[in-house]
């Protein structure tokens, strides 16, 4: 650690000696510890990248099933570049975040065209790879290929953090920064998967956001946190704003043939690549109806009755919350074209499911589907 990373984390080379001699007693508890997981039993590059991706703002409990259900479709890197964008999406439908698994399928067929299929091993290689940053360069390579590399996750700065008290909020760019030299100066040589997991994991099981239990913490003797008796306090964190709550009128059109209308979101959106029904956000003062004929008509070119409402759904993602208020509607006149360059698409009620779509409008097709017929099965050539 340089001197600006000292006096940033306001901590002495004795200070950090002293967190260096704790990480053997750290290592001893994580052996005896660790939870049992599908990617902790293998070597594979590929097996390993795909968990830590899964992994990045997502629970484990979460992510057991997609991980089995992504290998069992995907179990190779080739196998995954020669897949459909849509298939892809499909399997990871649910997971959210959906650009970890846009990127995992472009920089699949990154790997084949570069290295033939084999997962580079090299820094420089690697974080060429689209979609990997500096959290994902360290845990592969670290894990996969034993690369003395320091993995900085959200467990990682909290561990960290209470450690040496840190007054700054760690996700900044200069106590960031810091916190990564902090993490590379406490990891052993030659110990890196065993180093990180360990921290990880111990930010996962002991030294958790709330209820820290530091009675059992390897790590307790040279804790600041500790020592105040107030772990909780830390990371420090700003402020959190308002979250901003959208009103949204979507409707299920579907014309003489049963079949029901939906739109693929352009792929750089948010949930780009994922099918839904047709419609927008409500304008002050609009009533729900008024805003789906608005939306309909401006983005499609389409004339739709509403014939009922359906229930309401109530969605949050990260940074936003929605209101879902969905219509069955019957088709009128339509001058199809996809809005703002967006394909649609007419599908049997039947085949929705085989389309990847956002979980808010899975809600929606189970309020729906016990009041439309299957309609005509669409039949792909």
């Amino acid at each position: 650690m340089d001197d600006a990373a000292y006096h940033t984390l306001g901590i002495t080379p004795r200070q950090l000696s002293a967190l260096k001699r704790a990480v053997p007693a750290l290592h001893r508890w994580y052996r005896g510890a660790r939870r049992e997981m599908p990617w902790r039993e293998t070597r594979d590059p590929y097996a390993i990248w795909v968990s830590e991706v899964m992994l990045q703002q997502t629970q484990v409990a979460t992510v057991i099933p997609y991980y089995h259900r992504w290998l069992e479709s995907f179990p190779t890197v080739q196998d995954l570049a020669d897949a459909e964008l849509e298939d892809v999406l499909r399997v990871w439908e649910g997971l959210g975040y959906y650009s970890r698994a846009r990127n995992l399928h472009r920089a699949a067929r990154q790997v084949v065209e570069r290295h033939a299929g084999a997962v580079p091993g090299d820094r420089e290689s690697f974080r060429s790879l689209t979609g990997v940053g500096a959290y994902t360069e360290a845990a592969v390579l670290s894990i996969a290929f034993g690369e003395d590399l320091a993995v900085v996750d959200g467990n990682v700065r909290r561990v960290l953090s209470r450690l040496i008290t840190l007054e700054q909020d760690p996700r900044k760019g200069g106590p960031d920064r810091a916190l990564d030299s902090l993490a590379a100066a406490l990891l052993p040589p030659g110990t890196a998967a065993l180093h990180n997991q360990s921290v990880m994991e111990l930010g996962a099981l002991v030294c958790t956001p709330r209820s820290p239990g530091c009675a059992g913490c390897p790590l307790r003797a040279p804790c600041r946190a500790r020592r105040q008796e107030d772990p909780t306090a830390y990371p420090r964190k700003a402020p959190r704003r308002k979250v901003p709550h959208h009103q949204v009128a979507i409707g299920v059109v579907q014309d003489d043939r049963g079949k029901v209308l939906i739109q693929r979101r352009p792929y750089e959106a948010m949930l780009g690549g994922l099918w839904e029904f047709p419609g927008g956000k409500l304008e002050p003062g609009e009533a729900a109806e008024q805003a789906l004929a608005r939306e309909l008509r401006e983005e499609l070119g389409l004339e739709a009755e509403p014939v009922r409402a359906l229930p309401t759904v109530d969605h949050a993602y990260t940074h936003f919350k929605v209101t879902l208020h969905p219509f069955l509607c019957r088709l009128g006149t339509m001058n199809p074209r996809a809005g703002e360059g967006q394909p649609h698409r007419w599908v049997a009620p039947a085949d929705l499911s085989e389309h990847p779509m956002p979980r808010a409008n899975r809600k929606v097709l189970e309020a729906l589907m016990p009041l439309v017929s299957g309609g005509q099965r669409d039949h792909k050539g």
